[in-house]
């Protein structure tokens, strides 16, 4: 299907209101939040384990804050319900405000699910790496691997001490369930150190042929892209969760932003939910922004290059990304760019959200 970038679409309206469902504590410092799925609401909060949501926190001096929490409930396990785990951060206002004042009716905006941390085959053999809250998506998409796939799932787990150890009962659960296919082996810095080189690599060799999937802090992970990377393991098997706090606000849609000077217009191909649309593109103008204007339900979760949630393939043209603090080097390669921060160069580009 075709849709011309002039015709009247009604402008997008991506954020809504669920209610909290529940709070219950983790460790000292962290709970985790359900969210109620209302059935009107269920198309939009449909999602695939590893990925995310961000939610608008009020906040006496700006009005609200904006923050992305990984899920750390999975589709195939957890029906109509969301779950996050939110963990206490030395100066994190957002945080603290959720552990403080998360409770049972509050009503909250969020933003749906978005983020790439995610399998397309969960029938596979599956080696996790987290550190601290990093467990969050990672648990998702293990309760998701057992139930669905067939394969083996390891999970290597570091915190600081034994009392700061996220879903620990939840773990002890799946490992009891699922004997013959999960193995769990926790790292407690307090008592071994901190997580080396030589131990990651071993671990890496131990399992041969798994997707290798890392969250946690961002040393922690780098350890283990590295280690990977030293004992051979293709980039595309291994996968990292990157997001950052967000300093703009993704919930106001309704100004475009100007990230250039260059006047002008290109003409934008866009591949979006088996439509194709066709659309003119100013030069100075951030590509998501355009497609929210023209009232396309395109993904995104930070505006701000800080999350993947806009990724789309270029397939032609050329495009500048004003900021990129998510995708590497070999991901450009591979045609990835962030439609928030994208600009055209060439006077026709082609993107695709659904060939990623």
């Amino acid at each position: 299907m075709t849709v011309e970038a002039d015709a009247p679409v009604a402008p997008p309206a991506r954020s809504r209101t669920l209610s909290v469902a529940g709070v219950v504590a983790e460790t000292k410092d962290s709970v985790t939040i359900s969210f109620e799925i209302p059935d009107s609401m269920v198309e939009d909060f449909k999602h695939v384990p590893g990925q995310f949501i961000t939610i608008k926190i009020p906040s006496d001096q700006t009005g609200h804050v904006a923050r992305c929490y990984s899920l750390s409930s999975s589709p195939y396990v957890d029906d109509f319900v969301l779950q996050i785990g939110v963990k206490r951060t030395v100066d994190g206002y957002a945080s603290n405000w959720l552990c403080d004042n998360a409770t049972e009716g509050m009503e909250l905006t969020i933003l749906p699910p978005s983020g790439h941390f995610t399998a397309k085959n969960l029938d596979v053999d599956f080696l996790f790496f987290a550190g601290g809250s990093g467990i969050t998506p990672v648990l998702a998409l293990i309760k998701s691997a057992l139930v669905v796939g067939g394969g083996a799932v390891s999970l290597y787990y570091a915190n600081r001490d034994a009392e700061s150890i996220m879903y620990e009962a939840q773990l002890a659960q799946i490992a009891e369930e699922f004997p013959e296919r999960f193995t769990l082996v926790h790292w407690l810095e307090s008592e071994m150190g901190i997580p080396s080189a030589a131990v990651v690599e071993s671990a890496v060799d131990a399992h041969k042929g798994s997707q290798i999937y890392t969250c946690g802090p961002g040393a922690f992970m780098d350890l283990v892209e590295k280690s990977a990377e030293s004992r051979g393991v293709d980039h595309s098997a291994v996968h990292r969760e990157v997001f950052q706090s967000l300093t703009g606000d993704p919930f106001d849609t309704a100004t475009l932003r100007r990230l250039g000077d260059d006047d002008g217009v290109a003409t934008a191909t866009v591949y979006l939910d088996g439509e194709c649309i066709t659309m003119e593109w100013p030069r100075n103008t951030p590509l998501l922004d355009v497609l929210l204007s023209k009232g396309h339900n395109a993904p995104y979760s930070c505006r701000e290059g800080a999350c993947s949630a806009c990724v789309c393939k270029l397939v032609e043209g050329d495009v500048d990304m004003v900021q990129n603090n998510i995708l590497v080097e070999d991901d450009i390669a591979d045609g990835e760019r962030l439609a928030c921060q994208a600009l055209p160069l060439t006077d026709a580009v082609t993107v695709s959200f659904d060939d990623l």
